[in-house]
């Protein structure tokens, strides 16, 4: 016999789950839109050529390629895979349709990708990402609104606690460069500087220790993106106690990262582009001050992010609790100019929807108001032994499920008949439907319906007009 579960890093979504993700999309489509964002969606399948050489040598293998038909799937060609992510996918539209979009468009995207990843906890194969991207603007005013819109979204459903950890590729390009790093080699390194706050500095070492770096090299690297001292004007290192204003704090870092590269860049190169990073990203924070993000956003140079394609600032979300991140994006200039002739200026950001719920269901986050139950009245068939009478009944009860539905309410109706009144209520309880109603021969009499709230067990015929309302306000 065949197994049940689904494939390895697959999940089934039962109804709750669905409300719960339907929820939170919901409130992420809310804000983005208040952000002027437009919906777009695009194929699950992308052509092959598309997606390769996109997310760099680590990416590329955590791609599932779709075997051409045919004589092909003995030999193992691809021509097909499945989207890997919603970035790629948006720079190939962008090129094919550069006529028809608006010179700054601005995109929400919601739709599953796939990984041939290793599942883990609130990590998945395939899974939802909620991207917003902004394309035609270098202005650092794109960052600080993505960065609100992500505060946004995480402060309506609840948190308070994350974190918005922002740094520039640049600045990590000038801290490979001070500490050496061969150009052919800062690709891969940057895919194990990827997971220091996952594996911490001596994985990192060992990562790299198998990309033949040099040991005094990696400690030049590591000591620039984990260092909180700096160099006085007399040489000594100094610690810094950073404020506890995010905001001040993040100024701190800074002038703490501009006096450590005036002292520990080797290069000329490597100083030209991190003052480069660390004026755009101050223009961030300073423009990030008078919105939703300036508590939560911090400066981070030792994140990394290890896709190849970003080109200058760089976010991730994380909150405490979950290892790795809520999400993450950044500045990806080149991208777009893959598909077509000229560069488009693009950022954007992609929130996991999956780990979001599962910390929201853990913290038991999700608003009382988000009913598990499938509907909010369930509409029984009055029993009856008379043979003549069960049609009538039946009818009876499809009409008063009709009435209900147009005063806007959630109506089940028990699917069978000849079953006793009592089952049926038990049927509606082990559901968590909160009312029954139903019309007996005297309440069709009297113009009335019986209903029940199976919460408070309070049972009472009212006039039937009244029914609709009488259920609204007990929900």
């Amino acid at each position: 016999m065949a197994s049940t579960q689904p494939a390895r890093g697959m999940r089934d979504f039962l109804p709750a789950d669905v409300r719960r993700r339907d929820y939170v999309i919901g409130v992420i489509k809310e804000v983005y839109e208040r952000y002027g964002f437009e919906p777009l969606e695009t194929p699950a399948v992308e052509n092959i050529e598309t997606l390769m050489g996109k997310y760099g040598e680590e990416g590329n293998q955590l791609i599932f390629k779709i075997l051409k038909r045919g004589v092909h799937e003995k030999t193992g060609e691809a021509d097909l895979a499945l989207r890997y992510d919603l970035t790629v996918p948006l720079a190939r539209v962008v090129a094919q349709y550069q006529n028809e979009l608006p010179k700054f468009f601005k995109r929400y995207q919601i739709q599953p990708v796939w990984r041939a990843d290793r599942p883990a906890r609130g990590r998945f194969r395939e899974f939802y990402q909620c991207d917003v991207d902004v394309l035609g603007s270098r202005s650092p005013i794109v960052e600080a609104e993505l960065c609100s819109s992500i505060s946004d979204v995480l402060i309506r459903l609840g948190f308070r606690d994350f974190t918005i950890r922002l740094n520039h590729r640049l600045l990590l390009d000038a801290m490979m460069s001070s500490a050496m790093i061969d150009r052919d080699q800062r690709s891969n390194v940057l895919v194990a500087v990827d997971k220091l706050d996952k594996i911490g500095e001596d994985g990192v070492r060992n990562q790299l220790a198998l990309l033949n770096i040099i040991p005094n090299r990696v400690d030049t690297l590591l000591h620039l993106m984990t260092n909180t001292s700096f160099l006085s004007l007399e040489g000594k290192l100094q610690p810094h106690n950073f404020s506890e204003d995010r905001f001040v704090a993040n100024k701190e870092w800074l002038t703490c990262l501009a006096r450590n590269f005036k002292d520990f860049s080797y290069a000329d190169e490597g100083k030209k582009a991190a003052y480069e990073a660390l004026e755009n990203l101050e223009k961030i924070v300073d423009l990030s001050e008078v919105n939703g993000a300036r508590e939560h956003i911090k400066i981070d140079p030792s994140l990394a992010r290890g896709l190849s394609y970003y080109t200058g600032s760089i976010m991730e979300v994380t909150i405490p609790g979950l290892a790795g991140s809520v999400g993450g994006g950044g500045r990806y200039d080149n991208l777009v100019g893959m598909f077509r002739k000229d560069e488009v200026p693009a950022c954007g950001f992609s929130f996991g929807l999956e780990r979001i719920i599962l910390l929201m269901t853990e913290r038991k986050m999700f608003p009382p108001s988000l009913t598990t139950a499938p509907a909010d009245v369930m509409v029984l068939i009055d029993y009856s032994k008379d043979e003549s009478k069960k049609i009538l009944a039946g009818k009876n009860a499809l009409k008063l499920a009709r009435e209900l539905r147009d005063a806007g309410l959630r109506v089940d109706v028990y699917p069978a008949r000849n079953v006793k009144n009592e089952i049926q209520k038990a049927h509606a309880s082990k559901r968590e439907i909160p009312f029954i109603a139903w019309v007996g021969e005297d309440e069709i009499l009297r113009g009335e319906v019986k209903i029940r709230n199976l919460r408070t067990r309070d049972e009472r015929s009212i006039a039937r007009i009244e029914a609709a309302k009488v259920i609204q306000e007990g929900k």
